[in-house]
């Protein structure tokens, strides 16, 4: 972070739009928007936004998943297999 380049006060977003989303795409960096001295909101690129809730979607299944280790839901790989493909055949027998 450039504290100079990306904490800005909302009157300067507001007289220097375009520079500012062309920083933002160009370098990927987030800016800090300040109202009366005081953080108030953050301004992404798309990019980094949605990189940034894939990451956070991806921690949540690691999560739940230990969660689900922790509480003993937990199958053998051979037994998680078997039932899948168990479902798959009864599906495909359904198709016909």
């Amino acid at each position: 972070m450039k504290i100079k380049t990306d904490i800005r006060p909302i009157s300067y977003i507001k007289s220097n739009t375009t520079n500012v989303l062309n920083q933002v795409n160009e370098t990927h960096r987030p800016i800090f928007i300040t109202q009366n001295g005081e953080p108030r909101a953050v301004l992404l690129d798309t990019e980094s936004y949605e990189s940034m809730n894939n990451a956070i979607g991806i921690l949540k299944l690691i999560a739940l998943g230990e969660k689900d280790i922790r509480q003993g839901k937990i199958k053998e790989q051979s037994e998680f297999f078997s039932s899948i493909e168990h479902k798959y055949l009864k599906i495909k027998s359904n198709d016909l």
